[in-house]
């Protein structure tokens, strides 16, 4: 439980809504509460969600970051973190990802997956291709709030795990998937490679990212549904977004994912 006083969490919260609102970065909020402070980050976090359900919003499912080595050291954590997916997070059926939208943007590639059952107790990694119904190729768009991603663990924890937005693309049945530990990565823009990596650079297993995030969640008092769709955390380094630019991401067995980004002249129109 945290032991920051309710007005700080309020402060807190107030910094992040505010640079998401108007679009310009903020300060860390790691001046406010600890860098380390698990629980005071989360409660921030699920501050600003509630406001956000309460304007409308619906949870489709959940998101789990930090989960890549090579992903820790960009960005100087040690952690997995998690948070959740909103509806209009979903740009899967839009022939391009509004740029206008996002503050800061970076790309990763991921699995995603559509969960089959409510996962109400714990779980190990083994038991996790149980509750799957199908595995996605997927694309994630981090954005921070946080001026020049100038984060440390509390602050993107708070932050919402720096979500943004995400893309599905080519899909399997949980019966036809592959050995996820085995699948290879390839992310590419403009036919140039800019990142690659494999299913044992997230938590050593997808499988494993997702018990630990099942596990996790469960212990917030928030367990994953049936129906909800869980992104599994980088499989290699993070890119930044640039306008107008498509990517691509081949995840081998599983299929393939695009996603192309406005300019600021396609914004106007």
């Amino acid at each position: 439980m945290t032991t920051v006083q309710p007005q700080t969490i309020e402060a807190a919260a107030a910094r992040l809504a505010a640079a998401a609102a108007t679009g310009i970065p903020c300060a860390p909020i790691r001046d406010l509460i600890a860098p380390d402070d698990l629980a005071s980050a989360y409660a921030i976090q699920q501050r600003n969600l509630a406001a956000l359900l309460a304007g409308g919003r619906t949870v489709i499912g959940r998101k789990i970051g930090l989960t890549s080595p090579a992903v820790q050291r960009q960005l100087g954590v040690e952690q997995p973190d998690f948070g959740v997916l909103l509806d209009d997070f979903d740009c899967s059926g839009d022939a391009e990802v509004d740029f206008g939208r996002l503050l800061q943007p970076r790309i990763e590639a991921e699995i995603g997956f559509t969960l089959a059952a409510d996962i109400t107790g714990p779980i190990t990694a083994a038991d996790a291709p149980g509750y799957v119904r199908t595995v996605h190729a997927a694309l994630e768009i981090v954005d921070s709030r946080v001026a020049n991603w100038d984060i440390q663990f509390a602050d993107t924890v708070a932050d919402n795990a720096s979500s943004g937005l995400y893309v599905l693309g080519d899909s399997l049945p949980i019966a036809d998937a592959p050995d996820l530990e085995q699948v290879t990565m390839v992310l590419t823009s403009g036919g140039e490679q800019i990142s690659a990596g494999r299913g044992t650079d997230c938590l050593g297993s997808p499988w494993a990212a997702l018990a630990w995030l099942a596990n996790t969640a469960r212990e917030f008092g928030s367990p994953l549904r049936a129906g909800e769709i869980v992104l599994s955390g980088a499989l290699g380094p993070l890119a930044p977004v640039a306008p107008g630019a498509t990517y691509r991401a081949e995840l081998a067995g599983i299929g393939s994912v695009t996603a192309t980004f406005t300019t600021p002249e396609s914004r106007k129109a």
